[in-house]
């Protein structure tokens, strides 16, 4: 990347396609609030649910990329589909090219690892973006963990714009949000867990239980993806070593500002001020 470094040098970076991560990064801070952060949505470019692999695939290297020239070390994919159609080639292809000790995690295995025992059934079903429901993601990784459980997967395409247009909690969410999970349960009346996933979805999460029996529990990833990255530090600690501590949060997105400032107040409980960036490729 020809752009210079612009934030915290050893900060742990947090990506997301959009808004939703910073769900996960409020979490993430919580647990570990000595550590810095940088976060960046490809704000411009989202969302990126309904995207081919491929476009996917290289807006998410861009990023990483970019948050390797800021000096992170750590990479956090805060974004289920970036997780779910890049994660595994960025992994493979690209770090043993972009610097020895440099590592990229996603949200997918995190959550996947947080159901033992949750299911008293064992018929689970996963909400998310189309890109992450056909991907198929969770079903490999939950297949390989938990073998015994049967997975249903239901995308729902119009939840993330009905958060980013602060619509989540009004009555027209209702019809969306009851379609869906309807439409679950007449697939698998078994289903006692679901996770969502996609970082928007606790903020439907008022209206999501509103029509689900009292028996099933509702998995958000922001806590699991957390106490994930506690324990990754723990056991990694020429990682750990390599973030810098002094609680510090940037915020860059390839928006304006502006809109994000606003915008990331439906996540965050505090006022904040994005810069702008830009990643690689345009428009």
């Amino acid at each position: 990347m020809k752009e210079q470094s612009v934030g915290q040098a050893g900060a742990i970076g947090i990506f997301d396609s959009g808004y939703g991560g910073l769900t996960i990064l409020s979490e993430i801070r919580a647990l570990l609030p000595a550590y810095d952060y940088i976060y960046l949505g490809d704000n411009a470019r989202a969302p990126y649910g309904n995207r081919s692999y491929d476009s996917v695939y290289a807006f998410t290297l861009e990023a990483v990329e970019w948050f390797f020239a800021q000096g992170c070390q750590l990479v956090i994919l805060a974004c289920n589909t970036a997780s779910a159609k890049a994660l595994r080639s960025i992994q493979q292809i690209n770090l043993p090219t972009l610097g020895s000790g440099k590592r990229v995690l996603g949200v997918i295995r995190p959550t996947a690892e947080s159901l033992t025992g949750l299911s008293a059934s064992n018929h689970i079903a996963i909400l998310g973006t189309e890109g992450t429901i056909q991907s198929h993601s969770y079903e490999m990784e939950i297949e390989k963990l938990h073998p015994q459980l049967t997975v249903t997967g239901e995308a729902c395409p119009m939840w993330v714009p009905l958060v980013e247009n602060r619509e989540y909690d009004k009555p027209g969410a209702d019809y969306f949000v009851k379609q869906h999970i309807s439409h679950l349960f007449e697939r698998d009346p078994l289903i006692d867990t679901i996770i969502l996933g996609c970082t928007h979805y606790p903020l439907l999460m008022n209206k999501i239980r509103q029509y689900l029996p009292d028996n099933v529990k509702v998995i958000a990833q922001g806590k699991y993806v957390a106490a994930s990255l506690k324990d990754y530090l723990q056991r990694h600690p020429e990682i750990a070593q390599q973030c810098t501590r002094q609680g510090t949060v940037q915020y860059y997105t390839t928006e304006t500002p502006e809109k994000f400032n606003l915008q990331a107040s439906l996540f965050l409980n505090e006022q904040i001020d994005a810069r702008k960036t830009t990643l690689e490729k345009k428009l």
